[in-house]
């Protein structure tokens, strides 16, 4: 009997790419002229508050974006130590933690 040859399975980012699907810009903003570090953390980016900090203009308005392929994204801002919910998003789920997470659903 011949050893079968296992092949990796391909990751989400690698199906999607093969497939034509293509990533979409999204924005996010929070305006909070008061905080002095505000981070966007999701499943998309493994809530990892490294990859996406978000920069504050002259208005006192922080804003970053985010390139995502079409599905379905928790995500919560992290401001000062602190989680906050995005005010310009209603659609919540809850988490694991007694609190909501913010969905967003990003569309082909």
């Amino acid at each position: 009997m011949q050893n079968a040859r296992i092949q990796p399975v391909a990751t989400l980012r690698e199906a999607k790419k093969n497939n034509g699907v293509k990533r979409r810009r999204i924005k996010f903003d929070l305006k909070m002229p008061e905080a002095q570090q505000v981070i966007l953390m999701g499943d998309f980016n493994l809530w990892n508050p490294e990859i996406n900090p978000m920069r504050k203009d002259k208005e006192g308005v922080w804003r970053t974006s985010v390139m995502l392929y079409p599905g379905r994204y928790e995500y919560r801002l992290w401001v000062d130590g602190q989680w906050y919910n995005d005010p310009n998003n209603t659609t919540k789920c809850p988490n694991c933690f007694g609190s909501d997470n913010n969905v967003m659903e990003v569309l082909s």
